[in-house]
Formats: structure tokens, sequence, C-alpha cells
């Protein structure tokens, strides 16, 4: 199976993933197709530069072939500091999420650069643009329309974004959505995430880092502060994070064969701003029988209701469990209950317990380490008539397949656009998957 593994030490921003996409092998022509393909005068830049002795990538976004913010010099801020996100008046208008700068902004410009979520849905879904990156792009979106829309309790579709709006934030996520679909990971995984110090100034008032959105992008993530008293995690880099649902532990074991940096603007001295991303292969996959290792994590609960469960279960996942399962037991004194059984990675148990600790009644989670025999899996995407649809190839060790199951979101989400019944995408889906190994 495919890996990656995203570094986080220095936070993350839009434009570090972009460069981290280049710099780990993703063609420039991937991006900057994707970026033609929104029709909105933007282009891209690419350079190297020095992040405090690291050679990393960085990307610029040009509108009309101007790059649309200049960073500010780290050498002239203090090391205790502010940060500003200049807004309109109204709660409507929203703060940025996309690179690690910041600059002041007039009301015009505010005005000019705004877009409402309809508007970038509408921009997104028109684009002649891989089915797949619109879907991540048009999530990630939805993703910060739904956490503004919660901060300013108002409904999603009344927000309006400012800075999110703007021709760059639009540019960075669409961009590394094509960057992401072509590296076609089978699985992704990420560090804790060091979302710096520091306050920012923004429309709800003076707030300390991180900013609001990205706040609330994070809740259930692990994040961290240190090192520097500025703002690392922007609210962008917080979307695109939730889209890849990355599994939070250390690297997997694997075979790497890409590294790559992506930089933000800022260059503090002694720190270096990178994104690092590692590309590898699953070390499992090199050996003679396929396995892996698992943690168990499970208890019993005859006082919890079915809603907090199903909760659980889909947090669960949300944090990279591998599995969840509820089965129906019979408990002390004759009560029925319910078994919760959770799989996850090595090193991320804590996580998923401190979840079930805070959301359950349980007072102890019994934990077990098991081994499992597993087939190679590959994502792969067939062209279908309702549209691309992603399928999970399962092989044995001398690539003989065993499954092919399509990705039943994919599935559905063409068969809500389309009007067609889920079961005739599934049909279509599998037929395309078989045709092609053959």
């Amino acid at each position: 199976m495919r890996l990656a593994y995203l570094e986080c030490f220095a936070g993350a921003s839009g434009d570090m993933f972009l460069g981290a996409l280049i710099d780990v092998g993703v063609p420039a022509s991937v991006l900057e197709g994707a970026v033609d393909a929104l029709n909105i005068g933007a282009s891209l830049r690419i350079e190297k530069v020095d992040r405090s002795g690291i050679t990393a990538t960085k990307v610029h976004v040009l509108e009309h072939g101007h790059v649309i913010e200049e960073a500010h010099e780290d050498s002239q801020l203090p090391e205790q500091h502010t940060h500003s996100h200049s807004h309109a008046p109204t709660t409507q208008h929203l703060h940025k999420g996309g690179h690690h700068h910041h600059e002041e902004h007039t009301h015009s410009q505010e005005h000019t650069h705004g877009r409402s979520l309809r508007q970038i849905r509408a921009l997104i879904s028109a684009a002649p643009l891989d089915g797949r990156v619109r879907e991540l792009a048009v999530r990630a979106f939805d993703l910060l329309g739904a956490a503004e829309a919660k901060i300013h309790n108002v409904p999603v579709d009344e927000i309006h974004f400012h800075e999110v709006g703007g021709v760059d934030a639009i540019v960075d996520i669409v961009a590394c959505c094509a960057g992401i679909v072509h590296l076609n990971i089978g699985r992704w995984h990420s560090s804790a995430l060091n979302v710096g110090g520091g306050m920012v100034d923004c429309a709800h008032g003076r707030f300390p880092v991180p900013a609001p959105a990205a706040a609330e992008l994070l809740r259930g993530l692990p994040t961290y502060s240190a090192h520097v008293e500025k703002e690392l995690l922007t609210p962008t880099g917080a979307a695109l994070l939730r889209v890849l649902e990355p599994t939070f532990a250390p690297q997997p074991a694997m075979r790497v064969d890409r590294i790559g940096y992506g930089a933000g603007t800022r260059n503090p001295a002694g720190f270096p701003n990178v994104l690092r991303l590692t590309i590898g292969e699953s070390y499992a996959d090199h050996q003679a029988h396929q396995t892996d290792e698992v943690i168990v994590l499970e208890t019993a609960l005859d006082d919890c209701s079915p809603q907090i469960l199903a909760f659980v279960a889909e947090r669960a996942l949300a944090l990279g469990a591998l599995d969840v399962m509820l089965a129906p037991v019979q408990m002390k004194k004759g009560r029925p209950g319910t078994l919760l059984t959770v799989l996850c990675a090595p090193g991320s148990e804590s996580t998923v317990a401190d979840l079930i600790f805070r959301e359950t009644s349980t007072l102890g989670i019994r934990t077990r380490r098991e081994s499992r025999l597993i087939l190679q899996r590959e994502i792969i995407t067939v062209e279908t008539p309702f549209g691309p649809i992603r399928v999970k190839r399962a092989t044995t060790t001398d690539g003989e397949a065993r499954n092919l199951a399509p990705e039943f979101e994919d599935c559905r989400a063409a068969a809500d656009r389309t009007g067609v019944p889920v079961k005739e995408v599934l049909r279509a889906a599998l037929a395309a998957a078989t045709a092609k190994q053959a």
C-alpha cells in the first residue's frame, strides 16, 4: 500500500501543502492545470527557497501576473507579537485560512475578494476538473463553512468568506486537491499538529492562536503549541487535513522513496518553517506473508444511549480507527448492553481511548495487541458512465486479485448527481474495475 506521512512540526497551510506536493514529485502541470480550470486569472510561481538551512519549495499564487500577498520580514517581528486578520465589520465576512503571512487589507479589498460559500461551490463544480478533485475541494470549503457557521450561529449557506473566498485561498485548496488525487495514496498519516502561539486579531476580536475557525476544525485532533509565538496552523491547512482524514500517530513502517519540503512564507531564525511530506510503500507489502499489528480497545456498556454509541463510532473512525464494531451482549443482573470494539494502529490507541472515556460512561477499557493476516490493498480510479469512481483492489503477495470493492461514498455521490439507483453505479464501477485488471 502506498503511504504518505505529514510532519506538521511547523504547522500547515495551503502554500506549504502546495510546496510539499511539488517537492515530493507531483508535476507542476498537475497543479497548474487545476488552477487554469478555475478561469479566475490565477497562476502559480514556483521557486526553491532556504528555510533555516533546509532547501524547500515555495509556491506563490499570482492574480493577473502579480503575487497576491508579500510576506512580512520575520526578522522585524518581536518574539511576542500579534497577527492581524483584517475583516469587514459584519460577521458574515470571515477570516483567512490560506498562508503563513498576514497583511492589513482595506475595506474595499474585502468586498472585492470575498465570495459566498454558494459561489465557491458553483465555481468549483463548473470547472473542468477531475470529479475526485471537485469533491475534495468542495468538501474542504464545506468544512470551513460549517466551522464559521457554528462560530457565528448562522446557517451555513449564509456564510460569506472574506479572505478564504479570495483567489489565493481558492487556488490553494483546489490545486492541493489535484495534487492529492494525483499521488493516489492508500492511507495518509500525520504527526500531531503544532498550532504555534501568540495572538491573532480578527472579526471576533483578539484571540489566542489558533484562530476561531482553525480551532473549530481541529476539534478531536492531536494538537500542541511549541517553539514560536506565531500562527502556524491556518484554517485552510486544518481543512485540508480534515479532508485527508489521516491517522495521527508516529510514522508507520514504510520503505521511503520520496521526501518533500513545502515552505511557508515566513522564515524565522533557527526554526525551519516547512511541512515535510514522506511517501513510500508499506513495509508489510514486502514481506513473504502480509501481516500487521493492531491495538484492540474494548468495553461493555449497559447505561449508554444508542445515539452516543453511534456518535463515538463515527468520531473514532474520523480519528483514524481502522474499524469499529458494536455488538449486543448480556451483562450482569440480566441487563442488555453493547460491546464496543475499536481497532486502531499502534501509537494511536491513546487518542481513541481518550474519546471513549470522554464520550461514554465506561470506567475501564480492555486493550490488547493482535496480529492480522491481510491482503495488499490499493485504490484505483475507474471511469463509468456516471463519472470517476474509486475502487479498492485487494491482492495476494504474488499479485493475484482477490477482491474489488467500489467506494460506496463515491457511488452514492454519483447516484445523487445523476439520479440513477446507487446499485446501478456500483455495478458499473465493478464492471469497469474488472475490465481494467483483465
